[in-house]
């Protein structure tokens, strides 16, 4: 037998080996997976993660039990330093905003947002300003020159994040000083708003529609370049179509939004990552997503990759800005 013969033999049995041994499986979940909602119950963060779960579990997106666990606790910092506390478990799943990036800018957290790794952005939600129902103040003009007073109440979910973020821009537009008083989540905020403790807050939609609906508090303005798209009916005679912009009552903030953001601990595999950007993708694709997004008035977005990391980058610079001249940054 030639040395030529030998080689073609020898690469034969190779090849058949090769083709003998099963193609290595893609990742997925081998026991059950936890959504962290870095925010208290009712409120945004907590809404999304449970509306993501149960359309994971009615598709069967994936094989394995979801539960939702709530750490809201200092501003959300609980739920993203036990994401880090949790490297390299990729049965974790951490649903936060822009807090993630923007908390360790204003405050000594144990965190950063480059501990966790990023999965993605999958909406826009909007921010409208809230009164009680049987308020005096019908417009952003009524409410804004009550805030001349200095003595109006404004509450938000935790402190030197969106929400005081948006309150702070409204104090330096209009020329007002406004007591900002944070609370665990939106939900909460709403709640002491229906209980005349507050005179008003700046919830997305989701946060306060049940509220809107039961005549306890109603929306004057949205932070929107234009009116929401939503055309049903919450009240009786009004929807989110019907609300009128902010600026168009002379608060010349034209655009406010907040990403909703999906997260896992650091040092998972590519693979891991992987495995979550694609649920996260069919999820989207579905009606009841889209019933989602609609009943909420968001914005659908969806980034991940270098588009998620660039908008991070953007935003940092944006609220670093907004945090230096509060004095909020930390040292």
């Amino acid at each position: 037998m030639n040395s030529m013969t030998k080689l073609m033999m020898l690469s034969g049995a190779a090849l058949a080996l090769t083709a003998a041994q099963p193609a290595m499986a893609e990742w997925k979940p081998t026991k059950p997976i936890e959504f962290i909602a870095t925010a208290g119950p009712g409120g945004g963060t907590d809404i999304i993660a449970r509306t993501v779960q149960g359309i994971i579990t009615k598709y069967k997106f994936i094989d394995q039990p979801i539960v939702v666990v709530n750490k809201g606790g200092g501003s959300g910092a609980e739920g993203y330093t036990y994401g880090k506390a949790m490297a390299g478990d990729p049965h974790k799943v951490i649903f936060g905003t822009s807090n993630a990036w923007q908390q360790p800018m204003v405050s000594k957290v144990a965190f950063n947002y480059t501990d966790l790794t990023p999965v993605a952005a999958m909406a826009q939600d909007e921010f409208l300003i809230w009164v009680k129902q049987d308020s005096p103040w019908k417009t952003a003009g009524d409410y804004l020159k009550a805030a001349k007073s200095g003595n109006l109440k404004m509450g938000g979910a935790q402190s030197k994040d969106t929400d005081e973020v948006l309150t702070r821009m409204i104090e330096k537009i209009a020329d007002v000083k406004i007591t900002y008083i944070p609370f665990k989540s939106g939900g909460e905020a709403a709640v002491q708003l229906a209980g005349g403790h507050i005179d008003s807050h700046v919830n997305n939609p989701s946060e306060s529609v049940g509220q809107w609906r039961g005549g306890t508090q109603h929306p004057i303005c949205v932070f929107s370049s234009k009116r929401l798209t939503n055309t049903d009916k919450v009240t009786a005679t009004e929807g989110w179509s019907d609300i009128p912009t902010c600026v168009e009552q002379g608060l010349n903030i034209p655009t406010y939004q907040q990403p909703r953001t999906v997260w896992l601990p650091g040092k998972v595999t590519p693979e891991q990552a992987a495995f979550y950007v694609d649920v996260m993708k069919k999820v989207e694709g579905t009606p009841e997503w889209a019933d989602y997004i609609k009943r909420t008035s968001q914005t659908n977005t969806f980034l991940v990759g270098d588009e998620f990391q660039k908008f991070i980058k953007d935003d940092i610079a944006h609220v670093h800005q907004i945090a230096q001249e509060q004095g909020w940054l930390v040292k």
